[in-house]
């Protein structure tokens, strides 16, 4: 058996800390990660990020697909470059937005995709 075989998990890891490390890099803000898997199919992890300025955000992003090229990984699309308030760095199984704290509050990507998320209370389980 060769231990040279990656799994899904390992790749998304590894792509994940490829994601961060760009982020950081560029000093992005409030960087946030939501698990996908089992909600979708379109990717298994979410990381939003803030830009200070809209030329903020296109930098980030930017340096998000100069990343995963080094790291092998072609990025599926960028969307959003021209007005640069919200960009979307399509990975495959990493999906990155970056957006200007207006626009990410307005969508409220975070709220969207993490509903149904918490435990539920202690007296909304027993009254069931």
């Amino acid at each position: 058996m060769s231990t040279s075989r990656k799994t899904k998990a390992d790749s998304t890891a590894e792509l994940r800390k490829t994601v961060v490390a760009a982020l950081e890099e560029l000093k992005a803000k409030d960087v946030r990660e939501i698990d996908v898997r089992g909600k979708t199919s379109i990717a298994d992890l979410l990381v939003i990020a803030s830009g200070t300025s809209a030329r903020h955000v296109k930098s980030i992003a930017d340096e998000v697909v100069k990343f995963a090229k080094k790291a092998g990984v072609m990025p599926l699309g960028v969307e959003g470059e021209q007005e640069a308030e919200w960009v979307l760095v399509d990975l495959g199984d990493v999906i990155v937005h970056v957006m200007l704290p207006r626009i990410r509050e307005f969508y409220g990507l975070e709220r969207l995709w993490t509903v149904g998320d918490r435990e539920p209370d202690a007296g909304a389980a027993s009254a069931g």
